[in-house]
């Protein structure tokens, strides 16, 4: 869905109006999604906080389409979002850098059929009732699968709705596949079959990330923040990658990032061994020419879907590494 060029304006001028709201008495308010991952634990234990000297105010979010709006009127400085999000704020010009990769999304997303739905394969989706959250990257993920399979798109009735909406249509019976994430994965599994997962996706040329983005004019005036936000992140993520086994064995880290995310605790173990996860230096390298050309395919591939109007001629403007190799 594209947004129309006079709400666009309009957000473009609240953003820069609101540009000093970085510092304010009452915290800065960072944006984040239920994706698993190591830095949950980070977050849960005030790390954040205590690097930075800041108060942070964190707001959930159910989807990246929403979260972004808040990033873009100016109320949410940092935020947690999937590539296929970036590439269309990038597309409509939001003033905002991808700064950080949580991970390298894999079987933590996935398509399920539910049973009784028909859906035996691939081609049996036509003419059924998919939910995804639009603008996703799940739904970036579901449309690069139709295409994989020659499954044509128009012929099969994809429904938007957020995370939670899945589950509750789910359960009603009034959908016949969703292509989503945790929690509403785990709730969806038990009564349904995977036709494809977001690693297999990857695999067949549409990788997807979930990556950290910042206001602009928010890093330019406290760019020693964000350095020390990406550093809690990168030191959480090392001490995932140096032991895994030994991170997902430890009860209290399941625990916290259970109650950031609303996972079930298996959903979590299953989450940390569905996605991967980058280190300081991988980061460094991705988020340049590899990452900005994986952005760039994937407003490529949103244009062509009807998903955004028009794309930018360079991206690089909208990805940064700067901030994993001055965090300390």
């Amino acid at each position: 869905m594209a947004i129309p060029r006079t709400f666009l304006q309009t957000i473009l001028f609240t953003l820069s109006a609101l540009s000093a709201a970085a510092g304010a008495a009452d915290g800065v308010i960072i944006g984040y999604q239920t994706g698993i991952d190591p830095a949950k634990v980070a977050q849960a234990d005030g790390a954040y906080e205590k690097a930075t000297g800041n108060r942070i105010n964190w707001r959930k979010f159910d989807s990246g389409a929403d979260l972004i709006a808040a990033v873009a009127s100016g109320d949410v400085a940092i935020g947690n979002i999937g590539s296929s999000p970036l590439a269309a704020a990038a597309s409509r010009g939001l003033p905002i850098e991808a700064f950080l990769v949580a991970d390298e999304i894999g079987a933590a997303e996935a398509l399920v059929a539910r049973k009784g739905s028909g859906i035996a394969k691939p081609q049996d989706l036509i003419g059924k009732k998919v939910a995804v959250p639009f603008v996703s990257t799940t739904h970036y993920s579901l449309l690069a699968a139709l295409r994989h399979w020659g499954v044509d798109p128009a012929k099969v009735k994809i429904l938007n709705l957020r995370p939670g909406e899945i589950a509750a249509a789910w359960q009603r019976g009034d959908i016949d596949a969703a292509y989503v994430w945790d929690p509403a994965l785990g709730k969806i599994k038990p009564g349904g079959a995977v036709l494809a997962s977001s690693a297999e996706v990857a695999k067949w040329g549409a990788p997807t990330y979930d990556i950290w983005v910042v206001r602009k004019d928010f890093a330019a005036a406290h760019p020693e923040f964000v350095s020390r936000f990406a550093q809690v992140s990168l030191d959480a993520i090392a001490g995932y990658l140096a032991d895994p086994q030994a991170f997902i064995a430890n009860a209290s880290n399941i625990a916290k990032i259970s109650r950031l995310t609303g996972a079930a605790a298996p959903d979590v173990v299953a989450g940390l061994k569905g996605n991967r996860f980058l280190g300081r230096d991988e980061q460094a390298a991705l988020l340049q020419s590899p990452f900005v050309a994986a952005v760039g395919k994937t407003a490529v591939f949103l244009k062509a879907q009807g998903k955004v109007e028009s794309l930018q001629p360079d991206y690089g403007r909208y990805v940064t590494n700067r901030f994993v190799k001055t965090a300390r």
